[in-house]
């Protein structure tokens, strides 16, 4: 197995950026100031079939909109964390209460404020669209943008490194 494939079946917490990794990064606001944001159907698909497999995720984001605390709260999603720039303090908290190691962490992310925390983490992961300094700390990219499906590959490849992918496959699947 490779050192990548090893780092990941390691792994007990994928943490997830938001804006640029479970939406498009794009802020939508109406005639009245209010913002939305767009979700992606499968990401939010994956994060259910990973906390079925004992995969525990968590959401650090700079921004703080209801919009996301809604999907977030959605999806089961206990620990999330809105309206932090700097996420470390915020990362250690949680693999504290987790009893876990770094590196027994992966964190995807997309630009500058994710940096410090990749650098920590067992498996640092990016989305293709990432800023560049951000996608050169990255051990694994994924093949689509965020808000397109990448968490959803991120979980996936968690899973198969971890041999539960096609049992969850199969769970899902009815097979």
């Amino acid at each position: 197995m490779s050192d990548l494939r090893n780092r990941a079946a390691a792994v007990k917490l994928l943490v997830l950026d938001v804006d640029g990794v479970l939406t498009d990064g794009g802020l939508y606001y109406d005639s009245e100031g209010r913002v939305s944001k767009r979700f992606n159907v499968q990401d939010g698909l994956g994060v259910k079939v990973a906390q079925q497999a004992g995969l525990q995720i968590a959401v650090i984001t700079g921004l703080n909109h209801g919009a996301v605390e809604s999907r977030v709260r959605e999806l089961g999603i206990v620990e999330y964390h809105a309206g932090h720039l700097d996420k470390v303090p915020l990362m250690r908290g949680i693999l504290d209460r987790m009893e876990l190691d770094w590196n027994e962490a992966a964190y995807l992310g997309d630009d500058w404020v994710d940096a410090a925390i990749m650098r920590r983490v067992g498996l640092p992961m990016a989305v293709p669209n990432a800023r560049p300094k951000v996608l050169g700390l990255a051990a694994w990219v994924a093949s689509v943008p965020g808000g397109h499906g990448a968490v959803r590959e991120a979980i996936e490849f968690l899973l198969d490194c971890r041999g539960q992918l096609d049992e969850q496959w199969r769970r899902w699947a009815g097979a």
